[in-house]
């Protein structure tokens, strides 16, 4: 069944899931998300929102942002989120936010960050530092992201936790300059920490698969040179992501939030075509090796993702070929130098 409204799609993507209402059942205390306004954090914040009602916990879930979208503002307030506009480099802005036991940290910057890697490292490495030391007390959850690791052979089943890592370009570098700050204060703070490896959140108005379909709706080549690709749907990520409150740790715990299918770009391209009535152009040549990750480890705790790709396809290729909505972020997912 197709996903005909903005409404429908935003609450399908912040249901929780019994896994999630289970974890924020036994949570104790406040929730507050870092970086609430951006692409994800809206139905991340109203998922935690639902699933402390569903299970009967009363708590203050808050929400802290610039808040580029006014209109994703006044959604959180409507569903009983604190919202709380913040500059998060500004110290006193930062330091004047409240306590929670609970924090999501969402902050980070990727597009754009070519050009301005000054205040991408301002963003994604110092930052960290000045939240941890602000939430000293607290249990963290933090964005982190696949890119950090070694590009891989297609056959090879994908990075896993534990594997090297491998950074390319400057964004990635500095999100692994995240992960390196957020493990020190953990470790000399003694604060529990996850480090949430994402890799790619997906839903109908951004990601890679919609990155393809938009192209092979409107005619324009599609490159191929990032030949593979995993991809996860937005409510299964945001589930995996808040059931890791139970198992942040000092030093941190990681866990790579991804899906298990790993994605021929020209094969979802040919299969765009098919569904949109539309003969794709395939532009380059597939390399042998992709950024790909290996989520088993997020399946043996919270299993499998329950959208799978092929179901994103057919909502996505529906929504375009309607006219659908869409953030107007391409993710650059056919770069290969880092460079965003």
């Amino acid at each position: 069944m197709a996903i005909k409204t903005i409404e429908e799609l935003e609450n399908i993507l912040s249901e929780p899931t019994p896994g999630v209402i289970e974890t924020l059942g036994r949570l104790e205390g406040d929730i507050m998300v870092l970086g609430a306004g951006g692409k994800m954090g809206p139905t991340l914040t109203k998922m935690a929102k639902r699933a402390s009602d569903a299970a009967g916990v009363k708590r203050r879930v808050m929400a802290a942002s610039i808040f580029p979208s006014a209109k994703d503002k006044l959604g959180l307030q409507a569903a009983g989120i604190e919202t709380i506009e913040c500059d998060f480099l500004h110290p006193g802005q930062l330091n004047a936010l409240p306590d929670a036991p609970n924090v999501v940290f969402m902050v980070g910057m990727k597009f754009g960050s070519s050009g301005a890697e000054g205040l991408t490292w301002a963003i994604n490495a110092f930052l960290p530092g000045t939240v941890a030391t602000k939430y000293r007390n607290s249990r963290i959850v933090a964005f982190s992201s696949g890119n950090i690791y070694e590009f891989g052979p297609v056959d090879s089943g994908g990075s896993s936790e534990t594997d090297p890592i491998g950074p390319v370009g400057e964004y990635a570098m500095s999100v692994l300059g995240r992960e390196r700050v957020l493990t020190h204060f953990s470790n000399s703070l003694k604060i529990p920490v996850a480090l949430i490896r994402l890799n790619y959140a997906v839903e109908l108005r951004y990601g890679v698969l919609v990155d393809i379909a938009r192209k092979v709706y409107a005619g324009e080549p599609v490159d191929v040179a990032n030949g593979y690709v995993n991809v996860i749907w937005q409510a299964d990520a945001n589930a995996m992501t808040l059931q890791a409150f139970e198992k942040a740790a000092v030093p941190p715990f990681v866990l790579n939030v991804s899906g298990p299918e790993f994605l021929s770009v020209c094969k979802v391209a040919e299969d765009y075509g098919d569904m949109m009535g539309k003969k794709p152009i395939i532009q380059g040549k597939e390399n042998p090796d992709a950024l790909l990750s290996n989520g088993s480890l997020g399946y043996q705790l919270y299993g499998k993702p329950k959208v799978t790709a092929r179901q994103m396809m057919e909502w996505i290729a529906d929504w375009v070929m309607r006219g659908g909505e869409s953030i107007g972020k391409p993710t650059h997912f056919e770069t290969r130098n880092g460079k965003f």
